[in-house]
């Protein structure tokens, strides 16, 4: 890839990332539970897809071998309270983080979209600052190696609420969690088998 092409697939990239991370922050704002999980199931498949992108290039090198100072991390507390507060009866899920490996790890969803907000914009900053090569290195490291990994198991938590609400019948579940989910679609309860 060219340094042209590189500063466009950069430029592409940062666009994802920005559009994902502005998104999450009004969601979180909007605080609305039942719009929430449809809107970050349509984030969060945009942002994988901008990540898939990242990890089916070459291997990205950052032109320094230490990580340039971009000033401190966003203060993403708020946001993550507030998804917490929003998610609450769904926000704790359990997923396999290494299929190879298959060891059942527990999480929140507030907790692991935060964690994908700072690795995303610690490559926006980097991208900002007019360091290209920094922050395609960035991205695409921190997304084989965390955020993609959290982004997809968030996906499927939030698909699994969808699932629930609205093909419940099929699935033998804690009839709690499918109550959780109606309410936060705001269908109407599900009769249980």
């Amino acid at each position: 890839m060219s340094e042209i092409d590189e500063r466009v697939f950069g430029e592409q990239i940062a666009d994802s990332v920005e559009s994902f991370l502005l998104a999450l922050r009004a969601i979180a704002r909007e605080g609305n539970g039942a719009q929430a999980v449809s809107l970050l199931l349509l984030e969060i498949s945009q942002v994988l897809l901008a990540g898939a992108r990242m990890g089916a290039q070459h291997d990205f090198t950052p032109s320094e071998e230490y990580q340039p100072d971009v000033g401190p991390e966003a203060d993403i507390d708020d946001l993550r309270l507030r998804l917490a507060e929003m998610l609450e009866g769904v926000d704790a899920y359990t997923f396999v983080f290494d299929p190879y490996v298959p060891e059942v790890v527990e999480s929140r969803l507030s907790d692991d979209l935060a964690s994908i907000a700072i690795d995303l914009e610690n490559g926006l900053r980097h991208f900002r600052a007019g360091d290209v090569d920094e922050a395609l290195w960035w991205w695409q490291f921190s997304y084989v190696n965390n955020w993609g990994n959290l982004a997809g198991a968030a996906l499927n938590a939030l698909l699994t609420v969808v699932a629930h609400d609205r093909f419940d019948t099929d699935f033998e579940a804690d009839a709690d969690v499918v109550a959780v989910a109606d309410e936060m679609l705001g269908s109407p309860p599900t009769a249980q088998p």
